[in-house]
């Protein structure tokens, strides 16, 4: 009786350790199951809905996105300087000059409207002068420089738009002298109320004191 408990005793414990030694071999080679990371819903997996995943609805996936184009803008007529106006006493070399211009280019009949406008330039600077114009009449602006080789004289429209300044009327002279509605062909102004303009003067050329004076009709 003893020598058969052990005989049966010895073959149970051996049949335990074949079913522990199957087992766990069985674990080290599976390489198909769910657990493994090949299946769905496991990180670094190439099934859906995961992040870096080539499936859909990922978060790292190119979207196209909008691109806001830019509005355009008003550019400035001129890129001048600004020259600071002086007391006209100080453009006095050039206000004889301005007379005699006057005498021959402005229509008959015309005054000064406001006072002289003058600037000692470096060249390139501007000076820009407002005037209000009135129906019905027509103008005429004289300009003269010292030491100035190259005076320009304009009538630029004030808009509510900046930087933008159409202009209106421009002398047609070369040299130190301009005139803008030079006689008989004065500068009219069209519109049947006043309305605000600028009269800007340029050195183009040379460095000197330079001067203007409008006329109304």
């Amino acid at each position: 009786m003893r020598s058969t408990s052990a005989m049966i005793l010895a073959a149970a414990s051996l049949t335990l350790a074949f079913s522990a030694s199957g087992c766990k071999k069985k674990q080290d080679v599976q390489t198909g199951g769910y657990d493994q990371g090949y299946g769905y819903g496991q990180p670094g997996q190439t099934g859906y809905g995961q992040p870096g995943q080539t499936g859909y609805g990922t978060g790292g996936q190119p979207t196209a996105q909008p691109t806001a184009q830019p509005a355009p803008t008003a550019q400035p007529t001129t890129g001048a300087a600004a020259c600071q106006e002086i007391d006209a006493t100080a453009a006095a070399p050039a206000q004889p000059v301005i007379a005699a211009l006057a005498a021959n280019q402005v229509p008959a009949g015309a005054k000064p409207l406001g006072g002289v406008m003058a600037c000692s330039f470096q060249q390139g600077q501007q000076l820009s002068k407002p005037i209000q114009m009135q129906p019905g009449k027509c103008y005429t602006v004289v300009g003269a420089g010292v030491g100035v080789t190259e005076l320009d004289l304009q009538v630029v429209a004030v808009t509510p738009i900046p930087g933008m300044a159409p202009v209106l009327a421009q002398d047609q002279e070369t040299g130190p002298q301009a005139v803008v509605g030079k006689n008989p062909n004065c500068y009219k102004w069209a519109l049947p109320m006043a309305g605000t303009v600028n009269v800007v003067m340029t050195a183009t050329a040379g460095t000197g004191i330079a001067a203007a004076q409008v006329f109304e009709k």
